[in-house]
């Protein structure tokens, strides 16, 4: 992962090298845009919070990260500490939604519910659908949701390869993604082509750790090539891709 980052640092453009109006647009006025929301603070006061947390939860881990963590139990602020997003790409992916007025909105890999509560809070009138495979970690989730007063959220909980089709059943389209559950090939490819059926011209659908291993690597590549994707980009963090059907196929690697 290393060697990933130091050629991606090394291949990351800025601004000044974006000739597609739509991206300039993206990275200078939603990826670099600096403004200090007030709905940070109180998500950024509970992440403190859940950082001290001594509880121990029982981890049921249908993902990727079962291989790697294989001890079933955990506290809180270990999870806190390992498996949220850090702030500044959450409050990113709460700009995006913002920004695009995104209404419908699905985040797969609840964990303790910082990522979907920005989410969440982009908009009190959105709603997200939020898939968690682990009940007690949904539990803590749930609590730090109440603490934040959000109503616009719903956490389902069980097997994401389960609750994910029945969910889709049921749902018209997708403006945003966010795919956080299983860091493996043949599930992130799984569930990027059913959320595919529901999106639009204007959907944003963003991979979480990309480079976390050779898996990812290549699902990336198969996600980027994909003939629904207009355009691609490479955050190293993140990957990004729109389905805008009258811009050409092009692909970015940027500065974060």
């Amino acid at each position: 992962m290393i060697l990933d980052y130091i050629k991606y640092f090394f291949k990351a453009k800025d601004e000044h090298s974006l000739h597609s109006p739509f991206v300039f647009e993206f990275y200078t006025q939603v990826l670099k845009d600096k403004t200090h929301s007030t709905e940070y603070d109180e998500i950024e006061n509970l992440r403190k919070q859940l950082l001290s947390d001594k509880r121990i939860l029982h981890i049921k881990d249908f993902g990727a990260g079962a291989k790697t963590n294989k001890n079933i139990q955990r506290t809180v602020k270990d999870i806190a500490r390992k498996s949220l997003k850090n702030p500044s790409l959450a409050q990113f992916f709460f700009r995006i939604v913002k920004n695009y007025q995104y209404k419908n909105i699905i985040d797969l890999g609840t964990s303790l519910g910082l990522t979907t509560a920005y989410l969440g809070k982009s908009d009190k009138n959105i709603k997200v659908y939020s898939f968690e495979g682990c009940d007690e970690t949904a539990k803590i989730a749930h609590e730090n949701l109440d603490k934040l007063a959000l109503k616009n959220i719903e956490i389902i909980v069980g097997n994401i390869d389960k609750t994910l089709p029945e969910k889709l059943n049921k749902t018209a389209q997708l403006d945003f993604v966010f795919f956080d559950a299983n860091h493996r090939y043949e599930p992130t490819i799984g569930y990027f082509q059913q959320c595919l059926a529901k999106a639009h011209d204007e959907s944003c659908f963003v991979f979480d750790d990309i480079y976390w291993s050779e898996e990812m690597k290549q699902a990336w590549q198969t996600i980027q090539n994909h003939e629904s994707v207009s355009i691609s980009i490479d955050l190293f963090w993140v990957g990004i891709v729109f389905f805008r059907k009258k811009q050409p196929k092009q692909h970015f690697v940027l500065k974060f």
